[in-house]
């Protein structure tokens, strides 16, 4: 299922795909502290609108959280959309507020069941996919999420069923100009490590194929955080940006312990550096679950989190010098 065989071939298709590489600055003869500059002069900071609590709070208000915190972007969460929309209010008001308050649709969370085992689980998951890219597009954004959704628990499932799942997902997302983004999930019993998703990157052998990593997620699925210089920047839109704390362990850790970005234990510098280097020019979205955070005034938090993200890509910039 997991072999070695198997794992050598799809690598050497991620490879040939360009999605495999060491770094952007070793081709360009640049040097890293430079090439890590002018990459991160191109990123974009986004809001994911867990942070400030957004199961309590109305998609406009988000909005404006975002736009005064100072956020290029916001990435939004299709169930309080839908919330929006069962109130009788438009999409395309929504679209216009959003760009109004000088902000783009950086990516979207959404939880349709298109890799599970079940056929037809599978096709309703699909068909809510579908209807989720779809929203995303009316508001003018063209990511997704795609996280393992039904199949947390139980067996693991074969990766090679899941590259062709997933190119089936990739062939929806084309047609509605949305792409779906596998995205690691450290608890989850499948797609909780780097590996397996690189694998179905590689097996998928499709161009629009990418990957939503997180830096919690990462850790709470044993990832090593030096695999992250074999995945290319081309392959990564969106990288969700939070810390975690030395205690509790990473066994036992969860979402809502993840803090800023510089407040834990995460080697966020390193990471973000060889990203960089390897041509990453997408956007930070920062995405926590923190209880008490949440109690906090939600415009505070905005604002320390986006501070944190960019003293985070400032210590990467110094890192590689």
């Amino acid at each position: 299922m997991f072999d070695r065989r198997n794992f050598i071939s799809a690598t050497a298709g991620l490879a040939a795909a360009g999605m495999l590489q060491s770094t952007q600055a070793d081709a360009a003869g640049e040097e890293p502290a430079d090439n890590v500059a002018s990459q991160a002069a191109k990123l974009r900071y986004c809001l994911n609108v867990s942070t400030i609590n957004n199961s309590k709070v109305d998609v406009e208000d988000q909005i404006a959280t975002a736009a005064k915190a100072g956020y290029d972007g916001i990435e939004l969460w299709l169930r309080d959309i839908e919330r929006y929309t069962s109130a009788g209010k438009k999409l395309p008001d929504l679209r216009k507020r959003i760009a109004d308050s000088g902000l783009k649709v950086e990516s979207a969370i959404a939880f349709g069941q298109w890799v599970v085992n079940d056929d037809a689980a599978r096709a309703k998951g699909l068909d809510d996919c579908r209807r989720d890219m779809e929203i995303v597009r009316e508001l003018g954004g063209r990511l997704i999420a795609a996280p393992p959704t039904g199949a947390t628990e139980g067996a693991k499932l074969d990766l090679d069923q899941v590259a062709q799942r997933y190119q089936v997902l990739l062939d929806i997302g084309r047609s509605r100009d949305c792409f779906p983004q596998l995205e690691v999930w450290g608890f989850a019993a499948n797609f909780s490590r780097l590996a397996e998703v690189l694998y179905v990157l590689a097996a998928a052998n499709d161009p629009d194929a990418c990957v939503l990593p997180d830096v919690y997620h990462l850790y709470k699925g044993g990832s090593t955080f030096a695999n992250i210089g074999t995945l290319a920047g081309s392959a990564v839109h969106v990288l969700h940006m939070n810390d975690y704390p030395a205690n509790p362990p990473r066994e036992s850790i969860v979402d809502a312990d993840r803090v800023f970005p510089g407040d834990g234990v995460a080697p966020i510098a390193m990471i973000l550096n060889t990203m960089l280097q390897n041509g990453f020019a997408g956007v930070l979205s920062l995405e926590l679950f923190n209880r008490g955070y949440w109690q906090r005034d939600r415009d505070e938090i905005a604002s320390i989190g986006l501070a944190k993200m960019k003293s985070s890509v400032e210590a990467a910039i110094r890192y590689a010098s």
